[in-house]
């Protein structure tokens, strides 16, 4: 399935049972509640999928289970994180087989790379595969900026086509539009600057609590996009505190509460994570019940999508 990288694409937790295996079933739940609310893909093992957890069998197992799930309906994106070239080949093949519409591309893993080590992992990758490319550019949390430059570089291959943006650094955006214009497209990946970024060009967002809250992430991006920009502000600005949940190093833990105080998610975690307790559970439940009560009424958001 072609992708456009654009519009929301949630970057979905991995659902897991008490017995700590993949719970299949609630995640079924968590993907249609993604597609009636109106998604543009899906995008599994990254972060807050807990891919570094996940075995290669579970995670092919994810990918054949969302295909399965979306049937068509939007395309469903693999991250690729892996601690060498050979092993990132395999995965991208594996990607293939799975039904793969697209992949997401992290640098080296563990080791900290330089730039031209960098530029050559990503293209030994991407010449291995047919499948379209998204960079994923987050300097603060895996340690390697991808440069203009070196971007300059990997959009020689045709099938690396996008970033998601995750330097924090707003003005990124436009050093991008200004360098590269619609070469590279642009997918904001912090929550708390995703609107910022769609306003300044970004050609979407690829959100963490739209895992709890579709209906809410789309809406700001329809409302954006429509040029209705004072509406999308407004669900904006109740939604940030749910948000900054995301800038955490406990995301995942503060993302799966959040599935389960919305009815599309459970708490389980893989160790060495562990769920919330104690005072840390206490704040975020706060936050999450506070949200909750003051939920916005949305637009006819449908309407939006097909005018």
């Amino acid at each position: 399935m072609a992708i456009q990288w654009k519009g929301v694409m949630p970057a979905v937790t991995t659902k897991f049972t008490p017995q700590d295996t993949l719970d299949l079933k609630m995640f079924e739940v968590n993907i249609k509640a993604q597609l009636e609310a109106g998604v543009h893909g899906i995008i599994l093992g990254g972060t807050l999928g807990e891919a570094s957890t996940l075995s290669d069998p579970e995670k092919r197992t994810l990918v054949q289970t969302t295909v399965e799930i979306v049937n068509g309906q939007v395309p469903v994106i693999i991250n690729i994180a892996e601690q060498t070239t050979q092993g990132g080949i395999q995965a991208v093949k594996n990607a293939k087989e799975d039904g793969a519409s697209g992949l997401m591309m992290l640098p080296p893993m563990r080791y900290k790379a330089s730039d031209k080590e960098t530029i050559a992992y990503f293209k030994e990758i991407a010449k291995n595969t047919d499948l379209p490319i998204m960079i994923y550019n987050n300097p603060v949390d895996y340690a390697i900026e991808v440069t203009l430059d070196m971007f300059e570089d990997l959009l020689t291959l045709d099938n690396i086509q996008a970033v998601k943006e995750s330097t924090r650094d707003i003005s990124n955006v436009t050093r991008i539009k200004n360098r590269f214009g619609d070469r590279l497209k642009i997918l904001s990946g912090v929550d708390t600057l995703a609107l910022e970024s769609l306003i300044m060009g970004a050609d979407g967002w690829v959100a963490g609590l739209v895992d709890a809250f579709p209906k809410e992430t789309v809406a700001i991006y329809e409302l954006q996009k429509a040029g209705r920009i004072e509406e999308a502000i407004a669900i904006y600005r109740w939604f940030l505190p749910l948000l900054e949940l995301d800038i955490n190093p406990k995301l995942v833990q503060n993302i799966k509460l959040a599935e389960v105080a919305t009815g599309i998610g459970t708490e389980n975690v893989r160790p060495p994570r562990l769920p919330l307790s104690g005072e840390e559970r206490k704040q975020v439940l706060e936050i999450i019940e506070t949200g909750l009560k003051n939920r916005p009424k949305l637009p006819n958001i449908a309407a939006l999508q097909n005018a």
